[in-house]
């Protein structure tokens, strides 16, 4: 596009002037016709005028455009101040980015920094590259505050070594759009993102196994429930470009279904997706939508996972996370499914609250089904655990990134909590090749990778934002990290396996654990007096039959639930 044009563009049109030029004049000559008749000075002149009339044209174009039509257009003063930028990557997604930015006036890019020794002091567009070592004097001379990352084919393990040497410097760090998507204007540069917090933790993802993406999706009807939340909904995205005979969303939420059903008809492919309301605790609606669809495999994602609200909603929790998850299975069963996949969670081991118990009561009913050789015949039930997706509902980066916008403070629970972090689009992509492998009963452990810090965390993002964290060192900092203290039932670090017994798959990201159950006669018993306590808001005993089913259940606090007029 023309208002895109730059010093590429340029010197494209010079070499093909040039070729144009030695050909006219090659032509000329050989005729004989005008030899001798014509100055050798008009060769010269007719190139310069050429140049002029197709370069020129469309520069001169461009600042129509530029100065006049986007000006008017979008009311920009352009007297009022323009914050300088750097732009760290000197290639061409760069140097699109400098000539983006000189037209949108709301930003003034000052200069390229660039690892590459070849493009060091070159000019770019009227910018000149420097190394990363000149950063310190380039913020001095241009006051500068932000910094763009143009490296749109870096590895995250590459960005995150950049990120780390930026994070010492006063400085604002985001990234810029998708090139295709600003030239085709869908969006404007206004647009620069955030720094995507998966490269602070610089976890590179593995190629997927295709036969294993597409073994329970591809011609066959697939169902998910809780389909509007974050692990759900990336599911019902994955799935539907796996070509399934029919997609089936089933969710509590109206807002979030409809949300979900609109994003999905711009891109599932034609694929038909059925919109369903409803509640997994409902057995008889979710046996019915099974039969009416003949629903080949379950991705039950529908859970409560919010740590203090479910200690808080003890009946509530226990019934959507252990009942919601046999009614499916159970419904499963009476429909022929093929594969059920429990999502569930690292708070299941050693749990040490109420969220945590009934995700791996949940596991245990699973288990025990699968282990039964009267309850079914044809469904696999098959387990994936993993821990905290980033930007997840209730996970702490969209939290600190409102709380680094508003001044801070930014609340940390405890200095020493440590999480496991994943981005919610690989989750969600192993999730969907574990519960291929699942020959009935497994437990499935995605690799987390290494263990976050979340002060650690909380302190990159204040330095990338640029800001200044305020603490007994630095006193005048920008903004304070204020330690809250852990809620009730949560632990400082989470664990992925119960015991040792472990054995490696076919997947390097994916983990086969062995681990003990319940036989259904004996659960079954439980799980009816569990009914009764849950139904009758006997937090007490829920919390008793709790300790009786999940022998690693150890609660760091007393039943503290709304009913209970005190904590017991």
């Amino acid at each position: 596009m023309i208002r895109y044009i730059g010093m590429d563009a340029l010197w494209a049109i010079t070499k093909a002037v040039f070729l144009y030029s030695v050909f006219f004049s090659v032509i000329v000559l050989i005729s004989g016709e005008m030899a001798g008749r014509v100055p050798r000075t008009v060769y010269g002149i007719d190139a310069v005028i050429v140049m002029l009339f197709v370069g020129g044209s469309r520069f001169f174009a461009r600042w129509i455009f530029n100065e006049s039509n986007q000006n008017k257009r979008a009311g920009i003063d352009t007297t009022q101040y323009v914050p300088p930028v750097l732009i760290y990557g000197a290639g061409r997604a760069g140097a699109q980015l400098a000539t983006m930015l000189k037209m949108s006036h709301q930003m003034r890019p000052v200069a390229f920094i660039d690892d590459s020794s070849t493009l060091l002091n070159q000019e770019i567009n009227g910018l000149r590259v420097y190394a990363f070592e000149k950063l310190t004097g380039l913020i001095e001379k241009f006051h500068v505050r932000d910094v763009l990352l143009a490296m749109p084919s870096a590895s995250r393990h590459q960005r995150n070594l950049i990120l780390q040497q930026l994070e010492q410097y006063p400085l604002h760090v985001r990234t810029l759009p998708d090139l295709m998507d600003i030239a085709e204007g869908r969006i404007e540069v206004s647009d620069i993102q955030e720094v995507d917090i998966g490269d602070l933790l610089g976890r590179e993802a593995v190629m997927p196994d295709q036969d294993l993406l597409h073994k329970n999706i591809h011609n066959k009807v697939v169902m998910v429930t809780g389909a509007g939340g974050s692990i759900g909904s990336e599911l019902c995205r994955q799935i539907s470009q796996l070509q399934p005979t029919m997609l089936i969303l089933f969710e509590i939420s109206e807002f979030s279904l409809y949300r979900l059903e609109m994003e999905l008809a711009k891109v599932a492919n034609h694929i038909p997706v059925v919109s369903i309301l409803g509640s997994v605790v409902n057995q008889k609606r979710v046996a019915a939508i099974c039969k009416q669809f003949n629903v080949q495999t379950i991705y039950h994602a529908a859970a409560y996972k919010h740590v203090p609200i479910v200690e808080k909603n003890i009946s509530e929790g226990v019934r959507n996370n252990v009942f919601g998850t046999l009614n499916c299975a159970q419904a499963a069963i009476e429909s022929d499914v093929e594969t059920f996949v429990l999502i569930s969670t690292d708070k299941a081991v050693r749990p040490t609250n109420t969220m945590g118990a009934s995700k791996r009561l949940a596991e245990l009913v699973l288990q025990a089904l699968a282990d039964s050789t009267t309850l079914h015949q044809k469904t696999r039930f098959t387990m994936v655990r993993f821990g905290n997706v980033l930007g997840s509902s209730g996970s702490v980066v969209p939290l600190f990134r409102e709380q680094i916008a508003a001044g801070g403070p930014v609340t940390v629970t405890d200095a020493e909590i440590i999480r496991y972090f994943m981005t919610i689009p690989e989750a969600a992509e192993l999730v969907i090749q574990a519960g291929a492998m699942g020959l009935g009963g497994d437990v499935f452990v995605l690799d987390m990778g290494q263990p976050v810090k979340i002060v650690d965390l909380a302190k990159s993002m204040i330095h990338l934002s640029g800001f200044t964290v305020r603490d007994e060192t630095t006193p005048n900092g920008d903004i304070e990290i204020q330690f809250t203290g852990l809620r009730p039932g949560e632990k400082l670090f989470e664990e992925l396996l119960i015991g040792s017994n472990v054995t490696q798959t076919v997947h390097t990201k994916i983990s086969r654990a062995e681990e003990k159950i319940i036989p259904w006669p004996e659960l079954s018993v439980l799980l009816d007096k569990l009914t009764q306590a849950a139904d009758s808001d006997d937090c007490v005993q829920l919390r008793e039959l709790l300790l009786l089913a999940v022998d690693e259940f150890k609660p760091q606090c007393g039943v503290s639930d709304w009913l209970l007029t005190t904590e017991m």
